[in-house]
């Protein structure tokens, strides 16, 4: 079967370990991803706080690519991206004469009958109802899923999970044989996209979330957003400067996890791309 999927500029660029394990699990699964034709970045994070209609410009055109295409159903990786384009649908549905004047920008008609998914919801879909006949190698692991702020917020939009205990990530986790834990942080901000700017602030709020995974006992932090893998991970040498510690547990994309109990190789779902060793039992 094909689904659409919009990779957005991480999974080509910082994430393309989660880019390589998503296409892996996919195909795994018989599932076609078709990539949305001459796609452009969604505007995240920055563009909202710049220029409103710009914000809504970035994925409306994604938006309207993926209708031109035939693609009633999007699957997004990123956290952030899923964020951007639920939100524009939302914005453009329920005012008419921004949609009209959106479409006069993007020069492209558009008419809000895509379904964006993020990536859990696309693994409950498409993976799960097939995932237990696949698993060669139970994920014997303790993880902390971390859905990080952007995956489940704002609820009244995305209408996706409980929005301060999310769940669905830890169903998933479960059903390949790792043990979910109770977790405090699961939907704290890891500082997105400040990692450059204001490197201090992703090493403390980066910092807690790690602090508290650990001391719970995880052997690993599950997660599903680009960026928050960025912070937890390409960035724990600033972290550990940051809290004086020397923190070393990996940080996992839940489609790696799964792709190592379906019997995928580490080199087959990108763990060489990682900064933290990710230690296979």
């Amino acid at each position: 079967m094909k689904i659409g999927i919009y990779p957005g500029c991480s999974l080509e660029g910082s994430a393309r370990d989660y880019n390589q394990s998503v296409f892996a699990l996919a195909k795994a699964f018989d599932i076609e991803p078709v990539q949305i034709p001459d796609w452009n970045c969604c505007g995240a994070t920055a563009a909202h706080n710049l220029n409103k209609e710009l914000s809504l410009a970035l994925p409306a055109r994604i938006l309207a690519l993926a209708e031109k295409h035939g693609l009633d159903e999007i699957v997004v990786p990123c956290a952030a991206c899923y964020s951007r384009l639920m939100v524009t649908q939302h914005e453009l549905k329920i005012h008419p004469e921004l949609k009209n004047r959106i479409c006069e920008v993007i020069e492209m008609d558009y008419k809000g009958t895509s379904k964006v998914i993020n990536v859990i919801e696309w693994i409950d879909k498409y993976i799960i109802p097939k995932l237990e006949e696949k698993v060669k190698k139970p994920f014997n692991y303790k993880v902390a899923c971390y859905y990080g702020c952007l995956l489940v917020r704002p609820n009244k939009v995305l209408n996706y999970d409980r929005v301060e205990d999310p769940q669905t990530m830890d169903v998933v986790m479960n059903k390949i044989g790792a043990t979910s834990l109770d977790f405090a942080f699961k939907t704290e901000c890891c500082g997105a996209g400040l990692s450059i700017s204001r490197t201090d602030i992703v090493s403390k709020l980066s910092g807690k979330i790690i602090e508290d995974a650990e001391h719970r006992g995880a052997d690993a932090i599950i997660v599903a957003c680009p960026m928050c893998h960025s912070n937890l991970d390409m960035r724990r040498a600033d972290i550990n400067k940051y809290w004086k510690t020397e923190f070393k547990i990996p940080v996992i994309f839940v489609t790696q996890a799964i792709g190592l109990a379906i019997g995928l190789t580490p080199e087959e779902v990108g763990f060489k791309r990682h900064f933290v060793e990710v230690k296979i039992s």
